[in-house]
């Protein structure tokens, strides 16, 4: 009796901390349709960030302790389930639409970003590498999307990742805007479909490539959604691999050994 009112507890407990993620994901999602927002392009998940940044630097220590595992578990289970349901949105006539041109594009893009966006930012502007990863995951996928779920392969920190995301979102809207003027102005010496495939293959978050693909024509929207969800999809293929490689290169840090490993499922420590 002892042991199963122990386990209903934690799972309330769980639940909880579920449910006020759930909360902060609702405020997002409305205050993300307020016009201003919405004309900006940014979508519910960095107006989540933004409110979670705000809420971590004023609020967090009035946050009850027993919320914890559950906030934990939407983070690192949740999230990763989400990335694979949005992976559904993605049919076979939509990659139809864009052919092999439109597969080859992602996968070029995908792959060049990352390499050379992770060489950059270690050997040139000597970031350590797991920013670096961090950020060149945020550019080569689906912005702050990629570098939530890249966080734990790389075993980053909170405030890389912040970083990361705030990088990503801050370009990512510049292009946004940036990119149709250029098309409209002449600049872009291409078709509306070749428009729609660079903005898809090229502009971070989803929302950003729906507004700079929509404010040229509905065609164009319609082929950078596709080219951008086929980059989401591919983030599956790009964790493993990446997972593989740092097994194989472990990052050589006196911090990373010194750390403690949890008792149980979840380390409060670190949050």
């Amino acid at each position: 009796m002892r042991e199963k009112a122990i386990s209903n507890g934690y799972h309330l407990q769980l639940m909880n901390g579920v449910l006020f993620v759930i909360l902060f994901a609702s405020a997002a999602y409305q205050l993300s349709q307020w016009h201003y927002i919405s004309l900006l392009g940014i979508s519910p998940l960095i107006v989540g960030i933004v409110l979670g940044m705000v809420y971590g630097n004023t609020l967090r220590l009035h946050l009850p302790v027993y919320w914890l595992p559950g906030i934990l578990f939407s983070s690192k289970v949740l999230l990763r389930v989400a990335i694979v349901l949005y992976g559904f949105r993605l049919t076979f006539q939509d990659l139809a639409l864009v052919g092999v041109n439109g597969l080859a594009i992602s996968a070029f893009m995908l792959t060049s970003t990352f390499i050379g966006g992770s060489w950059l930012g270690m050997k040139v502007f000597g970031l350590p590498r797991r920013l670096a990863l961090l950020t060149a995951a945020g550019s080569s996928v689906c912005g702050a999307a990629a570098v939530l779920a890249t966080e734990p392969v790389v075993r980053g920190e909170s405030h890389e990742s912040s970083i990361a995301v705030g990088t990503v979102v801050v370009f990512g809207t510049i292009a946004m805007f940036v990119y149709p003027f250029l098309f409209t102005h002449g600049y872009f010496d291409m078709s509306e479909q070749a428009y729609g495939m660079f903005v898809g293959g090229t502009l971070h978050e989803v929302a950003h490539a729906v507004a700079a693909g929509q404010a040229v024509s509905a065609d164009a929207g319609n082929t950078a959604v596709i080219v951008k969800m086929i980059r989401v999809i591919m983030i599956a293929p790009l964790l493993i691999c990446l997972g593989f490689w740092l097994n194989r290169f472990p990052e050589d840090q006196p911090e990373e050994a010194s750390r403690v490993p949890s008792s149980g499922p979840y380390n409060f420590s670190t949050f």
